[in-house]
């Protein structure tokens, strides 16, 4: 799991949510998921900073045009992504509360409805 500055620096509310929205469809709920359930941990104030680094470090990853497997690639182009994403839940899953993830749901339900 990258926890790099380059990636962490990469990171903008607004590129994830660009991101999020021009590529949800191609990306599907799998991927969403746990990116979206971090994201609103991150933006919690009871997240530890080493969390949200973490995290922050993982969505930059994710919105990266420069990452292991374009984005672009058929089936497999999300499996990089899906990776880091998935480490980085591991490492802060204990961070992530039942309102971060009914939150994700909520939003994965109002795009794939």
């Amino acid at each position: 799991m990258p926890n790099d500055d380059k990636f962490t620096a990469s990171y903008s509310d607004d590129s994830f949510w660009d991101k999020v929205k021009t590529y949800a469809k191609s990306a599907g709920e799998e991927v969403l998921e746990p990116a979206l359930k971090m994201y609103y941990a991150a933006l919690d104030a009871d997240t530890p900073s080493w969390a949200k680094a973490t995290i922050f470090a993982a969505l930059g990853y994710f919105i990266s045009p420069i990452d292991a497997l374009p984005d672009v690639t058929p089936v497999v182009g999300y499996a990089d992504d899906l990776g880091v994403l998935a480490a980085a839940m591991a490492a802060t899953a204990a961070n992530i509360k039942d309102e971060h993830v009914a939150k994700a749901k909520e939003t994965l339900k109002r795009w794939f409805a």
